[in-house]
């Protein structure tokens, strides 16, 4: 080794952890998601992360996403809020059924939810105006606007006799 390369070993050394906390500053958004990338990588997921670039936040560039993918079972949804909690993300972004476990890993962290119906009835929040605690989000409070399409739906098959629905109950 020569002297020049022997002087500036610990200048490296010192710099090496330095340029590694910037990188760790990245704030990181826990995404919890029920279904699987697989199933989301369109639509809801892709509306997510053009949103955060609306916003000025870029995955990988000044934000990180940590997935945690529920892949339709339910029951995992609390273990998996509970992992993003415990790694100290500064946001939790659960879709709709994963909203009430998130609420319950953390009074702490903000929590953003996507909801089809109300959240007071869901009791995610106190109220719409005040949602108080650590949640907030929003709703496409599918419950409202349900009488319409299926008004729509008569109207566009009106010889229809009966109509099914197929719901998630969870």
């Amino acid at each position: 080794m020569r002297r020049r390369e022997l002087l500036l070993a610990p200048t490296a050394l010192v710099r090496a952890p330095a340029v590694r906390a910037q990188q760790e500053a990245m704030p990181v958004i826990g995404f919890l998601g029920v279904s699987s990338l697989k199933k989301m990588g369109g639509g809801v997921l892709l509306d997510f992360k053009r949103g955060l670039t609306e916003t000025g936040y870029v995955e990988d560039h000044n934000v990180r996403i940590e997935y945690r993918w529920a892949e339709d079972y339910y029951d995992r949804l609390p273990a998996l809020a509970m992992e993003l909690v415990q790694q100290q993300v500064k946001v939790l972004a659960p879709g709709s059924p994963a909203a009430l476990p998130a609420k319950a890993a953390t009074t702490i962290i903000p929590v953003v939810f996507m909801v089809g119906s109300d959240p007071v009835q869901l009791g995610l929040v106190a109220s719409l105006n005040r949602p108080d605690g650590n949640l907030t989000g929003f709703a496409y409070l599918n419950d409202e606007i349900a009488p319409k399409r299926l008004e729509l739906l008569h109207d566009f098959i009106p010889a229809a006799r009966s109509i099914a629905l197929q719901v998630n109950p969870a």
